[in-house]
């Protein structure tokens, strides 16, 4: 991805910033020094052990303190050194006022309850939420689910999760803005599977965007974190005081493996998205080969069928997922087997492949999705694609499809 496409896609907050953003034009540059502090001597940031914080003479309410940027912090649940830091560079990079948490599902989780809906539509995706609906709705006996495409009316809450766990799909955020935004409702994007600067659904008309940080923002494989981010300063006051009374607050430790995170993230997820592109297009081929027919070295018959965004075509409404994605396509993709107990097998099979769930770390994981959702086609096999070299990934599958084949 082009310099100028990534500045393009990052265009600075002046609400949250150290005073320089005159010289922050790239991305990168904000990931490094969105949150410079003035007369830090360390290089790296501390890490805040502390949970509570000294009082001064004549100090006021921690009401009083601008939790934005603080001048001091009371107790962790509100701020930390660190916590603060870290939210000024997810709110540069995002082109909103982000806040973390403490896991992808507690930020979703602060979503829903943040917009109280009377209905949501929702369409698939990752079924964590599902099941936060599902808790919601013993609280609120009165809340509907409704399909995406199914009419909306006023007191409606549009979730949509783009691109799509765990095919990697792209949905179309412009048509469901202007939906819900017909009735007065707002829209939630779970962009965990697009992060930046792949896209920027703010340009597209969503109001909140979800992330689940433990995946491509954090990017190592060793934190939890969620993150949401919105258009005023105003709504993020609210999220934060709903925040400390829900204790979803991500701990310090977190907070500073997701800012050494976030230093390499446009590194790590262009590479990652360039890979996981030409490794889904190479599938695509692999599985038009008949079986009792090779190509590349991959026995055909085998893969059935592939999902990725690189392989989708412009929609019957002119939906083109490339215009929604300028800075690449989601690194994680799903694959069909022919049978169940070849996607049983493959996990096993591969050297290079790490069999577990998740994804988006520096390394490339592959699951049966089946084992992690019991709802999921029991052939579909996710791949999450890491910074391996790709032609080393290739050879591993290559020989590990033969050895599924038997």
């Amino acid at each position: 991805m082009s310099d100028e496409a990534l500045k393009n896609l990052t265009r600075p907050n002046a609400a949250i910033g150290q005073g320089h953003d005159n010289l922050m034009n790239h991305f990168s540059t904000l990931a490094l020094h969105a949150d410079d502090t003035p007369n830090e001597l360390s290089v790296s940031p501390a890490i805040s052990l502390s949970t509570t914080f000294k009082h001064l003479p004549g100090q006021t309410h921690e009401e009083d303190v601008d939790l934005a940027n603080p001048s001091r912090h009371f107790y962790s649940r509100y701020t930390t050194p660190v916590s603060v830091r870290v939210e000024k560079v997810l709110s540069k990079i995002m082109n909103g006022h982000a806040l973390t948490y403490s896991s992808g599902l507690a930020a979703a989780t602060a979503a829903i309850i943040h917009y109280a809906p009377k209905r949501i539509a929702i369409t698939g995706g990752y079924m964590g939420v599902h099941g936060i609906i599902d808790i919601v709705k013993r609280i609120n006996k009165d809340l509907v689910v409704i399909d995406l495409d199914d009419d909306y009316q006023p007191g409606d809450l549009c979730w949509v999760e783009t691109p799509l766990n765990p095919t990697g799909e792209a949905r179309d955020l412009a048509k469901y803005a202007a939906k819900i935004h017909a009735v007065g409702g707002k829209l939630v994007c779970d962009a965990t599977f697009g992060p930046p600067p792949l896209q920027d659904p703010f340009q597209f008309g969503v109001d909140c965007i979800m992330h689940s940080g433990t995946k491509y923002l954090g990017g190592h494989s060793d934190l939890l974190c969620g993150v949401l981010v919105v258009k005023t300063i105003n709504e993020w006051r609210e999220l934060i005081n709903d925040r400390v009374y829900l204790g979803s607050t991500m701990g310090s430790l977190e907070s500073w493996l997701l800012l050494r995170s976030l230093r390499t993230l446009h590194l790590r997820v262009q590479q990652q998205s360039q890979s996981a592109t030409e490794l889904a297009r190479w599938f695509q081929q692999v599985a038009e080969i008949p079986a009792g027919e090779e190509w590349d070295g991959v026995p055909g018959g085998i893969v059935q069928q592939v999902m990725h965004t690189s392989l989708q075509k412009v929609d019957q409404n002119g939906f083109n997922p490339e215009v929604q994605m300028p800075g690449g396509f989601s690194p994680t993709f799903s694959i069909w087997l022919r049978t169940t107990e070849m996607a049983q097998k493959l996990p096993f099979e591969v050297k290079l492949f790490t069999a577990a769930t998740s994804l988006g770390g520096v390394e490339s994981l592959m699951e049966q999705r089946v084992v992690s959702d019991p709802a999921s086609d029991p052939r579909l096999v996710r791949l999450s694609i890491g910074l391996e070299g790709v032609e080393d990934l290739k050879h591993d599958l290559r020989l590990a499809l033969k050895r599924v084949q038997g």
